[in-house]
């Protein structure tokens, strides 16, 4: 690994241009804006908006907020995908450090104090820190425990890690801008899990990503059982797909969907079997596949008697976490069999 470079003095805070694609996201964008231009950061900001075309009031909002700061300014994104939202406003951007920023996250007031902190401190490339998930109904609540939860989304450092220190990808992302000129950018052919994959190119050229708990972040996360499937399938379609290209160097837990998946389709098919024809002889060895389900059911059991608020509170949760595992699950199938396609995120189209 290199040697970490310094690219400013600790006394000398660095201008940064905090970057965000935007695609129909009227309910979110003010509210992401407004915690950005809270900042109490010492030196100079931009906000650059990349504007996908979005089918409700995003852009009106937006041009409200141009209009309103001159610090936020706007380009044109004329697809959806959201790395080519984020290069189109790194290109747009002045200043040598960038914070990717997503529209369904509120920063708190000393997020680039801290992130720019530790980048000087650390020598890092790009600094992430937690994803702390919320919500407003009573399924999107549901669906933040899950997010904020070990089970729902695994074990990477940005969901529950406590102690800082070297990762392998962040949340978001505060980034120097030289290594993001280094390494090219964003990879527009990957709709989905771009930033680990950006991350992994950052490792290879020999910089450092860096976690630190002390960096926090609001994330909304999708408020409907249909939009949260919409979500993850997409998800674990490029997962998949990304797993397909890189098998060598995808951690062990982003299998673990697939696999669930692949145990519960293998219990329904020797379900099937033993209902059509009762099995006999050493085929009653299949029946051990009954262990995935009666398993699995017996973890979410756990989870919901675990889990605060009522029974429909409950509820939610489970089909939260259903939801994430087996759409997740499924798309990662697809993916590893035919890779990405054309598949998009369409849980952000209205």
């Amino acid at each position: 690994m290199s040697t970490p470079s310094r690219t400013f003095e600790s006394t000398d805070w660095p201008a940064v241009s905090l970057v965000m694609p935007v695609l129909n996201e009227e309910t979110y964008l003010r509210a992401a804006v407004d915690a950005i231009l809270a900042q109490d950061y010492p030196g100079q900001t931009e906000v650059v908006l990349a504007l996908g075309p979005s089918r409700d009031a995003t852009d009106r909002v937006a041009e409200q907020l141009a209009a309103e700061h001159p610090q936020v300014r706007l380009v044109h994104n004329p697809g959806v995908d959201i790395p080519k939202g984020m290069n189109l406003c790194i290109k747009a951007t002045r200043y040598p450090i960038v914070a990717r920023v997503d529209a369904h996250s509120e920063l708190p007031p000393d997020y680039l104090r801290i992130a720019v902190r530790t980048l000087h401190e650390t020598g890092a490339a790009n600094v992430g820190g937690l994803m702390v998930a919320k919500g407003r109904t009573r399924f999107q609540r549901a669906v933040a425990r899950a997010y904020n939860s070990k089970y729902g989304l695994g074990g990477s450092a940005y969901h529950s890690g406590a102690t800082p220190g070297p990762c392998e990808s962040a949340y978001l992302g505060v980034f120097r801008r030289d290594v993001l000129a280094e390494v090219g950018g964003y990879d527009e052919s990957i709709r989905r899990g771009e930033d680990w994959e950006l991350n992994l190119r950052i490792r290879k050229a020999g910089h450092m990503i860096w976690f630190t708990p002390e960096l926090q972040t609001v994330y909304w996360p999708r408020e409907s059982v249909q939009k949260l499937a919409r979500q993850f399938w997409s998800t674990g379609v490029w997962r998949g797909a990304l797993t397909r290209s890189m098998l060598r160097q995808t951690p062990t837990r982003f299998f673990v969907p697939g696999a669930l998946v692949a145990a519960l389709l293998l219990s329904a098919l020797v379900g099937v079997s033993d209902t059509v024809g009762r099995l006999r002889g050493p085929a009653v060895l299949l029946r051990g596949a009954y262990l995935g389900p009666i398993t699995y059911g017996g973890l979410l059991a756990g989870l919901a008697a675990r889990s605060p608020g009522s029974l429909l509170d409950r509820v939610c949760y489970v089909l939260a976490i259903l939801t994430m595992h087996l759409s997740w699950g499924t798309g990662w199938w697809v993916g590893m069999l035919r890779g990405g396609g054309d598949t998009v995120d369409t849980s952000r189209a209205g």
